[in-house]
């Protein structure tokens, strides 16, 4: 009979979601990825088929809590969906969290979306993780756009605009942030950045 595993999943690939956004793909060792964790080169193996297939398993952990944040933040009535989008970027300043019980990244470089990074390092040359990196862009895009969609209803934004050009705008600008904050600087600037791109949103032109 198989003995059961004796660790817990989801604590162990944030530890190595952790490391990964630290010192990249390239940058970690199956050795390092085993001290993050706590788990023998050997159960790494064992549990996700070595350093590539816990990589794959961390980056599907962090797709489904996109798929819970974002949309959760950003859902709700037409009425105060602007301010549910204003909300959202601020937020957006301190970068994506691991999860709720996990305390915040040591620093803003560490703190940035762990997709895009993955996806910039080597999603050109690994399809699996080029295809999640879309799907974790995708789902926050849609959910992005549907808050949009919610303050046009609400006559908040010019029912002219493209909602999903605007989500689009808005993530880039999200992501710059991302590279900005790694360039070390603080909150007031990123906060800045992220008014000024709620600023630029468009407004409903009255007669």
């Amino acid at each position: 009979m198989a003995r059961p595993r004796s660790f817990d999943r989801d604590q162990v690939l944030h530890a190595a979601e952790r490391q990964f956004r630290s010192s990249g793909y390239n940058g970690t060792s199956v050795d390092d990825i085993s001290a993050a964790t706590g788990l023998g080169r050997g159960s790494l193996y064992a549990a996700f088929d070595g350093k590539h297939g816990v990589l794959l398993q961390a980056m599907a952990g962090y797709f489904a809590r996109l798929g819970q944040g974002p949309r959760n933040m950003l859902a709700g009535p037409d009425e105060g969906a602007l301010e549910r989008l204003h909300a959202y970027l601020l937020r957006a300043v301190h970068g994506v969290p691991l999860a709720a019980d996990v305390p915040p990244a040591p620093d803003r470089t560490a703190a940035a979306c762990f997709a895009a990074k993955m996806a910039l390092e080597i999603g050109a040359s690994d399809p699996e993780v080029k295809r999640l990196a879309n799907d974790c862009f995708s789902v926050v895009r849609a959910a992005v756009a549907e808050c949009l969609r919610a303050a046009q209803r609400n006559g908040d934004i010019d029912p002219d605009a493209d909602p999903d050009d605007l989500a689009y705008l808005l993530l880039t600008v999200i992501r710059g942030t991302d590279v900005v904050g790694a360039y070390g600087h603080g909150p007031d600037r990123l906060t800045s950045i992220a008014e000024s791109a709620f600023a630029l949103l468009p407004r409903p032109r009255h007669p």
